[in-house]
């Protein structure tokens, strides 16, 4: 089996000025995980480090960058899970931690539980020895300015929840195992202790070795509404190739809920989508040594692996 990594960095609107550094981060997390995959890494392995990848860069709504709570604050919310025995990790509304997504693997790996929240999650990181940081050193100039922006009395913070930046990441590893991977910082100016579609399973991602994994990002209500992850997968199961299901079930969500986003696709035999009913989403794929990433619809760029690593080196 040939390895593929999907990997999205957030569907809604890029703003110019942030489209270059999206382009870079994705492709960065993609090969980043592709690296995992070739050394015969999991594909829970591959996904963990892309969405790491994505977390640690301020780019994105996940980790540092994150957008803030009403109170100013920054919670996250991730979900990891594998497609071998379905057995999957979530975190929500945790706070002070770099990467939520290696916190959701711990919850898979090292409890009976499968999402822990707020205060418990925390006293789960410290038993674990997951450092914790000072929740300032999440917090990016431009999520602040957001955040006070959303406070004046004639703001409209829906107008800003376009431009989302969950992360999420899906692999099929060279021995046909599957894996999914999402993480986010969520919504802006959201409600204290808000949690939206990333923790939860079958919404912001699924994994199932018997069809695929896929990860999902954008209107978190909208997407739990559907069941957007698992929906994808059930057209898969009823035959339907990544892309017809990804298509089919962001248009179910569009016109049963009103709801848009973007979704990142894999089959267990290699298919791949990456799809979206906003105007933009970050993405980026590897397979067969080469790359494919774009932000626009219709845009796809494509460069052999050693080229981009190569120009990755040289600061893309």
């Amino acid at each position: 089996m040939r390895p593929v990594i999907v990997v999205h960095g957030g569907a809604g609107r890029i703003f110019k000025e942030r489209e270059e550094g999206c382009r870079a981060g994705v492709v960065r997390a993609a090969l980043q995980g592709y690296g995992v995959l070739k050394q015969g890494g999991s594909a829970l392995d591959a996904v963990e480090e892309a969405v790491r990848s994505m977390e640690d860069d301020p780019y994105f709504n996940a980790g540092c960058g994150s957008v803030l709570n009403e109170e100013g604050e920054v919670e996250m919310d991730a979900i990891i899970m594998d497609g071998k025995n379905l057995a999957s990790g979530a975190v929500s509304a945790v706070k002070c931690i770099a990467n939520p997504i290696k916190l959701a693997r711990l919850v898979m790996e090292k409890t009976k539980h499968m999402l822990l929240t707020d205060h418990g999650a925390r006293l789960f990181a410290q038993a674990m020895g997951v450092p914790e940081i000072p929740g300032e050193k999440l917090i990016t100039e431009r999520s602040r300015e957001r955040w006070k922006k959303n406070l004046e009395p004639d703001s409209n913070p829906v107008e800003f929840q376009k431009d989302l930046g969950t992360v999420g990441a899906v692999a099929v590893d060279s021995e046909g195992n599957v894996a999914c991977a999402t993480s986010t910082g969520g919504l802006s100016n959201k409600l204290v202790g808000r949690v939206g579609d990333t923790a939860c399973i079958g919404s912001g991602g699924y994994a199932d070795n018997s069809s695929g994994a896929t990860s999902t990002t954008g209107h978190g209500e909208s997407i739990m509404k559907v069941v957007l992850a698992r929906l994808i997968l059930y057209h898969m199961e009823q035959g339907m190739s990544p892309e017809m299901a990804a298509d089919t079930a962001l248009e179910y969500m569009k016109t049963r809920v009103g709801g848009l986003g973007g979704v990142i696709v894999v089959s267990s035999s290699g298919e791949w989508a990456a799809r979206f009913s906003t105007k933009q989403m970050s993405w980026a794929t590897v397979k067969d040594d080469e790359l494919h990433y774009g932000i626009y619809t219709g845009e796809r760029h494509t460069k052999s692996v050693d080229e981009a690593l190569a120009s990755e080196s040289e600061g893309f």
